[in-house]
């Protein structure tokens, strides 16, 4: 049976507590857990999951819904990740159809779209709102209703948390997904996606959407729109528009009143035909009159500053790499202060920083373990037991941990544990299910590095009084100290 999880950012809107209702509702009830990640800033109030579906509630502390999404679908454990927005309404057989359309995909295909219906009124002409919303129903890969195979998300790093808001982050992602690992298509399911009320301002704050389109600009080249299946835009216009009146502005306060007239003739020009261009499709009453002469005359200055904002922003921008899917960390030296052949936990000091390093990575949805040589038992120095006794104090300190490894031989007994052979790397990567190249390894001495990249995956060295300076020299990736490595990191450059 094919296998997926519901993973839904939500700000906490009442929209939340119908869609969980129409899951619950449904014809088949989810099989696993539906994961709810919460990105309000603040939780200034509980969530509405107390209904009959099994709900987990994760936290992501208002870092955006690509960010959210990411530390959804890092919490599933299932071959397909599927993705509803929190606003939509499932049909009753959308969990049976979703089933069906995953079953049906072929290994080629990374990824399944739900199909969008959006109501709109029947007794007027929609609102220039109301259409916006409208063209969802065609939009390809919206993360509305989007499923993808779990391991492809794992390999192409999820979602670019550098999009910070719901405007581009899923046409990114599905580029990058067909660039790199397959076909992505439409399936039968269906959800409706009603229009949300909106103040008088929403088509405004919608222009911050164009310092995204620079980033895609940046990561994607300036064709990313045909490929993407987006729409063309009026930035063009919007841009001579603003021309316009910044040059009838200065002029004027030059006091050359004939070709500022001329300058302000072309702005009010561009400005009508906009506001024309908004308000001929629709209902044409006083109060959607009245919001598109406003926001018509904002609209071109606000788009292009958004535009100047974001290639400032994203000039530099590379490949979103993502977080790793697990980060393993040397034990003594690394984590905890190194006291040598230590067989007595109440000698365990965590190292500055260790405890906030980690539990970032754990807010980030990313997973963390221990991996640590321990020759002592070899040399007769210490016992296993000993050894299992300090872990689990390292773990009370700063547990808890995804998996912990340890190497029990010396540097003679050949074998394939300890550091800097990559066993304890490959091991700690098959019980946690991933792949060794989505592994990062953070260690203070040369073994640590080496068995990261012995084992296909990423070494980072944080030197403490141990480390040897040829091994700083030899390293790909050194940092001063652990919360800066994890800052690296989280930030995907790793």
């Amino acid at each position: 049976m094919t296998e997926t999880t519901i993973v839904v950012p939500t700000l906490g809107r009442p929209s939340l507590a119908v869609l969980l209702d129409a899951l619950a509702r449904g014809t088949r009830r989810p099989q696993h857990s539906v994961v709810v990640v919460d990105d309000r800033p603040e939780a200034t109030g509980a969530l509405p999951v107390d209904g009959p579906l099994d709900v987990v509630v994760l936290r992501s502390g208002g870092r955006g819904p690509a960010a959210a999404r990411n530390l959804g679908w890092r919490e599933a454990r299932t071959p397909w990740v599927s993705f509803l927005d929190d606003d939509v309404v499932p049909n009753p057989d959308w969990y049976a159809c979703l089933l069906d359309d995953l079953a049906a995909a072929p290994p080629e295909v990374s990824g399944s779209q739900g199909r969008l219906r959006v109501p709109l009124p029947t007794d007027r002409r929609p609102t220039d709102w109301e259409r916006s919303t409208r063209g969802l129903e065609t939009a390809p890969w919206i993360t509305a209703d989007m499923s993808y195979r779990r391991s492809v998300l794992a390999e192409v790093g999820g979602f670019d948390e550098r999009f910070p808001r719901a405007y581009r982050e899923d046409a990114d992602l599905a580029l990058r997904v067909t660039a790199q690992r397959g076909r992505l298509v439409r399936g039968q399911r269906s959800v409706t996606h009603p229009v949300r009320p909106a103040d008088d301002w929403a088509s405004l704050r919608q222009q911050a959407g164009n310092a995204d389109d620079m980033l895609m600009n940046r990561l994607h080249g300036r064709a990313w729109r045909e490929r993407a299946g987006a729409a063309p835009g009026r930035r063009p216009r919007h841009i001579a528009i603003t021309a316009a009146v910044a040059l009838a502005l200065i002029l004027a306060g030059r006091r050359r009143w004939g070709p500022a007239a001329l300058a302000a003739l072309g702005w009010a020009a561009g400005t009508a035909e906009l506001a024309w261009a908004r308000i001929q499709p629709g209902p044409r009453d006083g109060d959607e009159v009245r919001r598109m002469l406003l926001t018509s005359a904002t609209i071109p200055v606000a788009a292009t500053w958004h535009t100047v904002r974001g290639a400032w922003q994203h000039r530099g921008a590379t490949a979103w790499r993502g977080t790793p899917d697990v980060v393993l960390f040397d034990r003594d030296g690394t984590l905890v202060h190194d006291v040598p052949y230590n067989g007595r936990p109440e000698l365990v000091r965590p190292v500055a920083g260790a405890e906030d390093a980690l539990d970032r990575l754990r807010r980030a949805g990313v997973r963390i373990g221990m991996v640590t040589n321990q020759s002592g038992v070899a040399r007769s120095r210490l016992t296993g037991e000993q050894v299992a006794a300090v872990n689990r104090q390292v773990e009370a300190q700063l547990g808890p941990f995804d998996t912990v490894q340890w190497c029990p031989h010396g540097p003679d007994d050949g074998c394939r544990c300890r550091k800097p052979a990559p066993g304890m790397v490959w091991q700690a990567c098959t019980d946690l299910g991933v792949d060794p190249s989505r592994c990062v390894v953070v260690g203070d001495i040369g073994a640590d590095v080496q068995a990261a990249e012995a084992a296909g995956g990423v070494g980072i060295l944080v030197p403490a009084s141990a480390t040897r300076r040829e091994e700083v020299t030899a390293a790909a990736q050194v940092h001063p100290d652990l919360g800066s490595a994890v800052t690296a990191i989280l930030a995907g450059r790793w």
